[in-house]
């Protein structure tokens, strides 16, 4: 029985030190280099009315697409009201909306691979994070977005999409060709 117990006592370390790992990683501590920062609230709804506790809502966000000026996303999701969504261990459902539109000349900061995160937010207390992805479809140079969840273990199928055709704005007449700038 000693000797399992030395082996356990050496492994130990080890094992705390991965499970931290996985602590920092679920938590989002591990995320994409150029990921989006916190999105705007444009407003909430309440959905659901709650008696003594904060109410079931959706709220609508915008978040600008850090590596491509003239971009923006409005998403809208569902937020738990209730004494567990007010202290932060609801876990939020996958139903999410997205519309992105051009909103000023496009303007590519660097190269970016087909799918890579645009932005990313916790929705449950461990597990469960709201993604959106951006691609190019370089037959007709526009900029792709799909919004998702996903979890450690399963994700949900649900998600939404929404594309921007790049277009001239304004006097600017040059349009920048989206297949230049994707490294894959």
């Amino acid at each position: 029985m000693s000797g399992i117990r030395r082996i356990a006592d050496a492994l130990k370390p080890r094992l705390v030190g991965a499970g931290m790992a996985v602590i920092v990683a679920a938590l989002g501590g591990v995320h994409s280099a150029q990921a989006a920062d916190e999105p705007d609230l444009i407003f909430r709804r309440s959905t659901v009315f709650k008696f003594l506790s904060p109410n079931d809502k959706l709220a609508t966000y915008a978040v600008d697409d850090p590596e491509i000026e003239g971009v923006a996303c409005h998403f809208t999701v569902p937020e738990k009201g209730g004494f567990k969504g007010w202290l932060g261990l609801a876990e939020e459902v996958s139903d999410v909306s997205l519309a992105c539109r051009q909103v000023g000349p496009i303007k590519f900061k660097t190269k970016f691979e087909q799918g890579d995160d645009m932005f990313r937010q916790r929705r449950s207390l461990f597990f469960k994070k709201l993604q959106i992805v951006r691609g190019c479809d370089t037959k007709r140079n526009v900029l792709v977005y799909m919004v998702y969840s996903d979890r450690l273990i399963d994700g949900s199928p649900k998600n939404s999409t929404s594309s921007v055709p790049i277009m001239p704005w304004g006097a600017e007449g040059a349009i920048e060709k989206c297949a230049d700038f994707v490294t894959n």
